[in-house]
């Protein structure tokens, strides 16, 4: 009795799905129109989604790209930086760095960095480019690497030397198939040696290095930016490296009593400097990425419930334009369960139908962001099903107040329009 029953209900389903898809197909422009809600609510869900996640990954792969167990000591109170001054303090000098590069047991490598920009002039080609000055730990504590020639070393420093680093597409810029060693140019009308080029680096912390020239520090001070603080040499932020993830604490713990001592500071609070790890840079992206992503997620959800609400006003008007089939159905036998199911069959179907042409249109438009943008842009499955799933919960929902008012109407009334 109960495979029978079954049975009868398994046929009962194919008929009134056959039926459904009988029915949407037979106004293919009304059902395609209806289904755009749904389709542009789940390409933009899954989009925002993949976006976001690419956003993250890109930021950590920028982060951990900076080289292991890094430090960076920045000028100006950490609340000064939150409320975004517009006048940064220039006390954070190179002696500091010396100093914690000499005096710090748990710190193996310390980088200055003084970023400005400058007019490179090699014959008859010109370059906007930045300038960083840095020492030569920078390739060591940022983890670069050569592709010609050699990097500036401590003699250099030593008699603030003319001679500069390029980064790989300024060196391409400038050079084409030349080679770039050996080459005088100019940065502001005064003569630089080429005496290194770095590998492929890209960009990091807003600075592309590909298209950047780098200087011993003392010799952008001396002939590019003169003196600009009173304390000594200005540098932007100090990196240094701990010996291992273990030294960490104890390496940040030892350069804030070093510099507070250097700076005069005795209350905490007065400090003029604060230090950041990567793991705390790591977890602020995640938070803000994460933030974004959601939002972003939310707002383009709102598409799918105006998808919803497009399906339920659609299948209303249905109810109405079939107020005679629904009659002579009902009057040949057909229950109010049958009429409830078969308008909520070609509801589900909408939705269904409409995510995942939604879900293909936001997979491809990530890959294309991919191809366009750094970003590697790419939807997860379970957001795929995620959204596949809400979708179809959405037309289910809108259905059943359209399938509920046709199953209730009378099958005598219905028959008088006929």
């Amino acid at each position: 009795m109960t495979l029978l029953f079954s049975a009868y209900l398994s046929m009962d389903l194919r008929e009134s799905l056959k039926m459904a898809v009988k029915t949407l197909t037979a106004s293919k422009l009304r059902s395609s129109l209806t289904m755009l809600g749904i389709i542009i609510g789940n390409a933009s869900v899954i989009s925002m989604e993949g976006l976001g996640d690419g956003c993250r990954r890109y930021i950590y792969e920028q982060l951990q790209s900076l080289g292991p167990n890094i430090l960076f000591i920045v000028p100006g109170s950490r609340e000064t930086r939150e409320l975004g001054a517009l006048e940064v303090p220039r006390n954070l000098v190179l002696s500091d760095a010396d100093a914690i590069a000499e005096q710090v047991p748990s710190v193996v490598a310390v980088a200055a960095e003084n970023t400005t920009t400058g007019l490179i002039t090699f014959l008859n080609r010109n370059a906007n480019a930045s300038v960083i000055g840095t020492n030569p730990a920078f390739v060591t504590v940022r983890n670069f690497t050569l592709d010609q020639g050699r990097f500036i070393s401590d003699l250099d420093m030593q008699r603030t030397s003319a001679v500069a680093v390029l980064g790989n597409s300024l060196a391409e810029r400038l050079f084409d198939d030349q080679v770039p060693l050996g080459q005088s140019l100019r940065i502001n009308d005064i003569a630089f040696e080429v005496v290194g080029v770095l590998a492929v680096q890209g960009s990091n912390l807003g600075v592309n290095y590909d298209d950047a020239l780098i200087i011993p520090i003392t010799t952008q001070a001396s002939r590019i930016v003169g003196r600009t603080s009173t304390f000594g040499t200005e540098v932007s932020f100090i990196t240094a490296t701990a010996r291992d993830a273990d030294s960490m604490q104890t390496a940040e713990f030892q350069i804030t009593n070093l510099l507070r001592l250097r700076h005069g500071i005795v209350d905490p609070d007065e400090d003029d400097f604060f230090i950041q790890n990567q793991d705390t840079l790591l977890t602020i992206a995640d938070t803000i990425t994460g933030a974004l992503t959601l939002m972003l997620a939310a707002i383009a959800s709102i598409s799918l419930v105006v998808g919803g609400i497009g399906i339920m006003n659609i299948m209303l008007v249905s109810v109405r334009e079939r107020t005679q089939e629904i009659g002579l159905r009902k009057a040949i036998g057909a229950s109010r369960q049958d009429i409830l199911v078969q308008f909520l069959i070609e509801a589900i179907i909408l939705s269904a139908a409409g995510g995942a042409i939604g879900t293909l249109v936001g997979v491809s438009g990530l890959g294309l962001l991919s191809l366009l943008t750094p970003f590697e842009a790419a939807a997860s499955v379970s957001a795929i099903v995620l959204t596949v799933g809400v979708s179809g919960s959405i037309g289910l929902f809108f259905g059943v107040i359209p399938a509920r008012q046709a199953a209730k109407l009378d099958p005598i009334v219905a028959l008088r329009s006929i």
